[in-house]
Formats: structure tokens, sequence, C-alpha cells
């Protein structure tokens, strides 16, 4: 296991001079959007063809890529894997429903701007003990509108006027809630057939059954089903079939489901968009507090803090900077992936004893993954800070391996 703190172009070219390759590459690249103010993640790295282009020489023939991408941003680093010589294969998507909207609430806004001020406005109540963003109640899109109040996120006690948003623009923002994020699946292309290709380098297919869904007897309907009203007004299920057996029966499934390219993170908003077929998709939650933090509990603890310029909390936080601002963690990585999703990854692209490269390594769940997974680990991490939090992390997860 091999964890190296550089700038992965130079590393990777690197690693190339020395003839080494890899067998897999799962990794976690700058989404390109400048979010929560880091630098790294505006730098264009993520969309130049040069980057892909050097892991694409690192792979083996038939070597598979799974790299995350943020949904306004996937497209460029699509085409930029695509550019550099790699097939796209698919595109995973991880649906979840902890996402948070980041959206302008443009009807407050506007009420800010009314000539007259608060004698213009329409007050509706009040209420006390309750939190409060500078301007607007809470972070919901209500038609409750509180003018020039900042608490900076605390809870504060008292009577606080209430006032309707009654402009034309109540409601409007700019942004939708985030609720996924797709996963390129490249592939760098085969010499010969996949038969050819897995016989000289063991590359060139995925593990289908290493990542089967679980499955269990149970009574489901056996595609997606929905009402159907027939003459007699009996209500009944209609199937769009595939698999075995009918509507209502039990059937054993203990095999497991085919990997599909949707994965879950179970929670009820993803679930009930398709309840009766939510148990076919692998899922897997958003990090907890305890995972993040594994390995790293005896270092220092640092606000995860966003007010678009710094990690430093300014002295009145408001609006943006009030949402994303945590309590501080001594893995203060804002972007961290859950171990059970990279196990699942990492093991569906890696052929046995292969090794697993992530040139973008931030706080190392991939690399915990692979070796959780008896994967080898190259991994890749530019800013030092996240660098020695992968470190301490990877080690605590694999103290038996050696570490250069």
């Amino acid at each position: 296991m091999k964890l190296h703190n550089e700038d992965c172009i130079k590393q990777m070219q690197t690693m190339i001079d020395a003839g080494e390759q890899v067998d897999s590459i799962v990794t976690d690249p700058p989404y390109e959007l400048g979010f929560m103010g880091k630098s790294w993640d505006s730098t264009g790295i993520a969309f130049q063809k040069e980057t892909w282009e050097l892991a694409l020489q690192l792979l083996k023939p038939g070597g598979h890529l799974l790299a995350f991408g943020g949904s306004r941003t996937y497209h460029r680093m699509a085409v930029a894997i695509e550019d550099a010589g790699f097939e796209i294969r698919d595109q995973i998507m991880w649906l979840y429903g902890s996402g948070f909207p980041k959206s302008r609430n443009i009807g407050k806004d506007m009420e800010k701007r009314k000539v007259g001020g608060i004698k213009n406005l329409k007050k509706i109540g009040e209420k006390r003990g309750i939190k409060l963003e500078t301007g607007t109640q809470g972070y919901s899109y209500s038609k409750e509108y509180v003018p020039g109040i900042s608490m900076g996120g605390k809870q504060i006690s008292g009577d606080i006027p209430v006032y309707e948003i009654t402009n034309a623009y109540a409601g409007w923002g700019t942004a939708l809630k985030p609720a996924h994020e797709p996963i390129v699946m490249a592939r760098k292309p085969l010499e010969g057939t996949v038969a050819d290709n897995v016989l000289k380098h063991g590359t060139g297919g995925i593990n289908i059954d290493g990542c089967r869904v679980e499955g269990q007897k149970q009574c489901v309907p056996n595609a997606q089903f929905h009402k159907h009203k027939f003459a007699n007004a009996e209500t009944v299920n209609v199937g769009i079939g595939y698999g075995t057996g009918r509507s209502g029966e039990m059937s054993d499934n203990s095999q497991g489901r085919f990997p599909a390219n949707v994965i879950h993170d179970g929670s009820a908003e993803a679930t009930a968009g398709f309840p009766h077929t939510a148990a076919r998709f692998f899922y897997s939650p958003k990090v907890s507090r305890d995972e993040r933090n594994r390995g790293v509990e005896h270092m220092p603890k640092k606000d995860k803090v966003f007010n678009g310029q710094s990690d430093t909390r300014s002295k009145d936080m408001k609006g943006v900077e009030q949402k994303f601002t945590t309590e501080p963690a001594a893995n203060h990585h804002p972007t961290v992936k859950p171990l059970d999703l990279m196990k699942y990854l990492v093991r569906l692209v890696t052929p046995p004893g292969g090794i697993c490269l992530d040139p973008f390594m931030g706080s190392g769940s991939t690399g915990m993954a692979a070796k959780d997974e008896g994967f080898d680990f190259i991994g890749i991490e530019k800013e030092e800070e996240y660098f020695v939090i992968a470190e301490q992390r990877i080690k605590s997860s694999a103290p038996l391996m050696d570490f250069i």
C-alpha cells in the first residue's frame, strides 16, 4: 500500500515512468464548484484531458475507472475522460435523501426592497424562541419573513415579529434540492476480446456476483407495478415483467439481485420513489460522524466552515455560512464518502488481488475500502491536511499492512 502526498499529475507521471500499472481506479475528484470556498475545488483538474490520459496509461488494458461527479459539472468530466481514450460504459447514480437545498429565497429579497420598510409589510404574528438566519425563518421557503435579524444561527427567546412575504416572487428560488451524484463508469480499451484481455491482464469485466444485492424470500412484485382499473372496476396490480414469479407470489431471491446502475442511501425519501423495487438496489447511507472520524480521534478538531473565502468562522455568520458550518471534527474534509459505498465500488471493478488507485484520495475512504476488500491500494493526495487524515484513517483500518 502506497500513499503519496503529492500533486496527482506529477505522481501519476512518476508512476508511469517507473513502469507501474494498476487494475482499477476508483476516485472522487473535485466537482469544480468551488465548494465551501475551497481552492482545490476550482482548479479545473477534473476537466483536463491530461489528467485522465495519465490515468489511462496507468491502467491495464480493460481496467475500469469509476469517478464521482457533480450534477452540474459531470458532463465536462465525462467528456474529458472520453477524450482521453476511455470507453464510457455506464453511469451509476447514487441517490440520497439528505441533501440540503442551496437556493436563494427571491421572495425574501424582494420583500427587503419594499419602499417604506416594515410599515408596508403585513404582520402575521409572533414566534417565541425560534432559530433565524438573516431575514427569514430557518431555511425553509415558507412565506414568513423576519427582516433585519441576525442571530448567528443561535436559538433566541422572546416574541419575534413575523411578516408575510406578499410579493409575486413568494416561493421562488434559484436551485433544486440535491438528491443524487453521478458516477462515470469507463473502461480502457481491450486487447482483443474480453476473454483474451481477461486471460492476459486479469481485467476487462466487472464482479457481478460479488456485488449482487442480497435477496430474501419475500412477497414482492416481479417488476414495477402500478394500479390499473379494469372494466369490472376491480383494482389489480399490473406488471411490466422481468424476473420470475407472478405478482404477490413467494419468490426466492437468495442469489441476490443483478447489480444495477442505481445506488441509494436507504432513506425514506429515496425509497419512496420506488417502494416495491427499492430492495433491488444496493444502498449505502451517507457517512456517519463515527465513521468520518474513525482512526483520527486523537487528532485536533477543526471547524468545517464555509464563508466563501477561508476556513475561519466570521464574527457574525450569516446566510450560507450558517447552513454549512458544522461542529468541530477531527476529519474536517467536506466531502467524505461512506465506507460501504466505496467498498461496493472497489469490489465491482477490481479483480482479486488487484491494485486500486485513487488519485484524489481526500480523507482516505477508498483506501479503507480497498483494504477491507483485500486489495492493494495506491493513494495520492495533494493537500497535506487531508493526507495526514487519510494516512491515519487507513492505518487504523489496516494495521497489518505496509505503507510506503
